[in-house]
């Protein structure tokens, strides 16, 4: 009989991304620079749809919240994994972890369902344009977002408190560069086996049932556009979508290599490599993606940078 050693563990060792010493500094310096530049350009973005009076519509309501998700769980990991670079060896408290783990889940989760909002968006200007002001009307739009975050907390401290409330064994590193739940579960010495089936039907119904809301929307806008007699119209509608088709094919892209990879390929360092990807390199890709192929972001971008230096020489006047 395998005996465990069931004594209380009160924080983790995270491995990070290497053990190479020669690799610490610039993989710090690259990583620094992404997470830099993801949070300002999400609170840039979160800013601009906020305060900006062009950009009070549906889309920029949505989009804010796609930024205030690619921001949550940018932040639930990147400083910690930064941290990792810097110190022999990264230590997460027992309690840290969990809420590290809880953050990310509801932020990654909400991602999921937003993206999907932001395609029945879509689906409802280019299909339904008549009817787009009363459809997605303020009262909707705050239901799309308000019953994703709802379900995503409650999924979140179902997964948590499920790990969390299980025994660990003496063991306490964590075979990744945060705490993500694959690499926790293989530290318990209790039956995983619930915990296990309970993540999966949670992950395949996120993924399955946004993808579809995704794909449904997608193809209903593919027909209208082809219907569409006009090709300064199709082009129209075409590049309306551009901006959030890039982002769900890169996100969803993602998470699917991971899932649907053949069990003899996959490994915790693949899983690392897609980790990177999502937790980092994707929420700065998105707000770059919007303001570079959207002209009313640009354009607010630009009215903002005016008034910033009009701001300025204002000041400079008044002290002088």
């Amino acid at each position: 009989m395998k005996v465990h050693n069931l004594s209380t563990v009160t924080e983790f060792i995270l491995m990070g991304i290497t053990d190479r010493p020669e690799l610490q500094a610039p993989l710090f310096a690259l990583f620094l620079l992404i997470y830099v530049v993801s949070l300002v350009g999400n609170l840039g973005m979160v800013f601009l749809t906020s305060v900006d009076s062009r950009l009070q519509t549906p889309m920029y309501f949505l989009l804010r919240h796609l930024a205030l998700t690619d921001l949550g769980y940018s932040t639930a990991v990147g400083p910690k994994m930064l941290e990792n670079f810097l110190v022999d060896e990264n230590r997460i408290s027992y309690y840290s972890c969990a809420t590290q783990l809880a953050f990310f889940l509801v932020f990654i989760a909400c991602e999921l369902f937003v993206l999907s909002a932001m395609s029945y968006d879509r689906y409802v200007a280019i299909c339904n344009p008549l009817l787009y002001t009363i459809t997605m009307s303020p009262r909707v739009c705050h239901i799309l977002v308000a019953i994703p975050y709802v379900y995503c907390i409650a999924v979140s401290l179902l997964i948590t408190i499920k790990i969390f409330t299980s025994y660990f064994c003496g063991y306490n590193v964590i075979s990744h560069f945060y705490c993500d739940s694959l690499p926790l579960l293989s530290l318990l010495c209790s039956d995983t086996q619930e915990i296990q089936v309970i993540m999966l039907l949670l992950a395949a119904f996120n993924l399955l049932s946004s993808l579809l809301i995704v794909l449904v929307s997608y193809l209903l806008i593919l027909v209208t556009i082809l219907k569409m007699n006009s090709a300064e119209g199709r082009h129209k509608a075409f590049s309306t979508c551009a901006s959030h088709l890039t982002v769900v094919v890169v996100f969803y892209g993602t998470l699917i290599f991971m899932y649907v990879q053949p069990k003899s390929c996959h490994s915790f360092d693949t899983d690392k490599v897609a980790s990177i990807f999502y937790t980092l390199v994707i929420p700065m890709l998105n707000p770059l993606i919007y303001s570079l192929r959207n002209k009313d972001v640009k354009s607010a971008l630009q009215r903002a940078w005016s008034t910033y230096v009009s701001f300025l020489k204002a000041c400079i006047q008044c002290e002088f």
